[in-house]
Formats: structure tokens, sequence, C-alpha cells
């Protein structure tokens, strides 16, 4: 549906956040998958959900992709990837003992975590991982220095926090948390630890701050805001906590706009829309179809930054994967 500024006489409207949607990590993870059944041929297994969307993970399901939550599930010989939140060495190890052919489709922007973790636990730092217990980017970061990191779960877990030596501690997070809560948790960690420092560049990727931003500009208009988005994504549950921090007086998270309750819209004139990092277009636009059948047919854009990043495919995709996964099994 092509967005149209909105008409001044209309009581009801729909602001559409901009940007919303694919961040690049999770364009290049969605492609990678893509890719490699097109390049290899099915099945290619697939750690975990390649990226938090149930509508990315049941298509690329119907194209041949397995999604297994354990390494040990994927059968030797084969070829499995590695979702866009990353796995800790331990993964890549287990991978080798099976004999798999591996594609990483870790978001470089939580690489550049990883390689931070590994820089700082190489300095003898103690540090501090803001991010939610059981996220599989955590799990995937934690992994990467376990003798040297602590997880602190937003700000009320700050006080259960001890570190050997006060006057090395670096903090770091997970790349899809709330921008305001994270530097809430950052500046109760500083006031406990006064020579906490800082990572080198934000660690919370640039379209989380985006979609945040937008949503923050659009929420104090907006009557209602649906968040299109799974419940596991991390990002797209902020978005909602953030709609209603900026003044929003509802806001939900749906799949699909067949999940929305037309008891939403009583009394509501003004429909904010925005959507995660790991949602396809087409899932908007079913919503703003969904609202303009209600009568909410103008849309005005909420524009809060532009983007234009882009990530290369992994560069295994590059080579004869099926062909080093066969030479792999015959090494017994």
């Amino acid at each position: 549906m092509t967005a149209t500024p909105a008409s001044p006489s209309s009581d009801k409207r729909v602001l559409l956040a901009a940007p919303r949607g694919y961040c690049a990590g999770v364009d290049r993870a969605v492609i990678a998958v893509e890719k490699a059944l097109e390049q290899y041929g099915s099945p290619i297994y697939v750690r975990h959900e390649i990226v938090h969307n149930k509508y990315v993970v049941q298509t690329l399901e119907k194209k041949g992709a397995i999604f297994v939550d354990e390494t040990a599930e994927v059968p030797e010989g084969s070829i499995v990837m590695f979702s866009a939140h990353g796995v800790a060495p331990t993964v890549h190890q287990e991978a080798a003992e099976r004999r798999l052919a591996t594609i990483d489709a870790t978001c470089p922007l939580v690489t550049k975590v990883h390689k931070e973790a590994v820089r700082f636990a190489g300095e003898d730092y103690d540090i501090l991982l803001i991010g939610h217990e059981g996220h599989e980017e955590v799990i995937g970061t934690s992994g990467e220095a376990p003798d040297h990191i602590t997880l602190v779960d937003g700000p009320e877990d700050v006080e259960n926090v001890t570190v050997r030596d006060e006057s090395k501690v670096v903090w770091l997070s997970q790349t899809t948390l709330s921008v305001d809560e994270t530097m809430e948790t950052v500046d109760k960690l500083k006031e406990k630890f006064p020579k906490l420092i800082s990572p080198p560049s934000d660690d919370i990727c640039y379209a989380t701050q985006n979609r945040q931003t937008a949503v923050k500009q659009m929420g104090a208009e907006a009557d209602l805001v649906i968040v299109v988005g799974s419940k596991n994504s991390s990002n797209s549950v902020r978005l909602v906590e953030v709609a209603l921090g900026a003044g929003a007086k509802d806001a939900h998270l749906v799949d699909f706009a067949e999940e929305i309750d037309e008891a939403w819209l009583e009394g509501v004139s003004t429909v904010g829309v925005t959507s995660g990092a790991s949602v396809p277009e087409v899932l908007v636009e079913g919503v703003l179809e969904w609202l303009a059948g209600r009568g909410f047919e103008d849309v005005e854009i909420v524009k809060a930054a532009e983007e234009s990043i882009t990530f290369s495919l992994p560069k295994e995709l590059r080579r004869d994967l099926r062909a080093e996964a066969a030479a792999l099994s015959e090494k017994r």
C-alpha cells in the first residue's frame, strides 16, 4: 500500500513509522538462507530461528530450510547455518566435531560486540553485559568470555552486581535493547562503579535506535500503536514499551493483521504502525489494508532517519560447501 499525506479533515488516520522492518543484518541473514538453498539445494539446516519472525521462518521452511534447536540434531556431513543472533565458540566446536560445513549468518554488528568481549577479556576486564537472560544473542556473546562476563538484566539487577576490580570494568550490551532503559542501567552502574568504561562505539544497533526514535515521534499523537513483530523478537517487544513510554494510550504486538482486535479501535482516531527489524514489509501492508477496511485510509509517514547500510553475504556462500561437507563426512 502506498502511503499518502493525511487529509487535514480526516477523523481517522494512520501514522506510519519510517524506518521500520528489515535491518541490514536481518536482510543479509534471510537472503543467505535463500541463496544457500539455491546454491546447494535442500536441506539447509539452521541452528535456531534465522531471525525472530514467525512468517519468515515458515516461509523458509517451505523452501527447504530445517530449523533445529541444537547442533546435535544436524546429521553429520550436512550444511548448517548459524542465525543472525550469533553463537558461542563452543557451537563452532560442536559443528566441527560433527563434521558439518557451516555458514555463519551472524549480524556484523553482533560480531562487533563479540570482538569487544574477547578484547576486554584479554585485557582482564570484568565485562558487564546488559541484556535479557536466555536471549540467543546474550548466550552467544557470553560464550566468548564466560569467566569475565556478568549479565545485567535491567536497572533493577544492578544492586546484585559484583566485580573483582572496580578500576577495570566495562559495559557492553545486547544490540536490540531499549536505548532509554539501557542508558538507565548504565547510569546506575556508573553510580556503583565510577570508573566503569563504555564500549568504543554504541552496541545498540542503528536500526533498533532508528525504529525506537520513529515510535517516540508518533507515540504522543497515537491513541493506539500496532507493532508488527513476533513475541520472541526483543526489538519488536521493545517498540511496544517505547510507544507506551512516549505517550501512546495503547500499544499491541501482532504477527499478522488478523490478530488485531477490533475492540482496540474503540474511540481511536489515530493509529501508529511500525514493525520490528525482522519483519518483512508484506506483513505491514496487511495491517494497513486491514485498517483501511475500517476507515483508516489516510496514511502519514513519520520519518526519523534515512538508512542506507548494507552488509555483504557470508563468505561461505562463495565456496562449494556440499563438497566440503562430503569431504568432512569421509574423515571418520
